[in-house]
């Protein structure tokens, strides 16, 4: 995609999209997606949430995500907690 795909405007008439139901539209264009295709795919995040991720060990996310669905905040409240404790300290 270059830079100017992106800054083009849509011709796509949206309103009509949305009124139509799944079976109106036509997917007849689109190849199936295939195990091939997945095997293949790459996940990318866009720059500007990359930063955001963290990598957790599975049965601590399990933990948290056991706690109920407010979990994400949970994460955030004990790591602030730990900061708030610990102050400075870089080690």
């Amino acid at each position: 995609m270059s830079a100017n795909d992106s800054s083009n405007t849509s011709r796509t008439n949206w309103a009509a999209l949305e009124a139509m139901t799944d079976e109106e539209i036509d997917y007849s264009d689109i190849p199936p997606l295939t195990e091939e295709f997945f095997e293949k795919a790459t996940l990318r995040i866009p720059a500007a949430q990359a930063h955001k991720l963290i990598q957790l060990d599975p049965d601590v996310m399990a933990w948290f995500q056991s706690q109920g669905a407010e979990y994400k905040t949970l994460i955030n409240s004990v790591l602030r907690r730990y900061i708030e404790t610990n102050g400075d300290r870089a080690n």
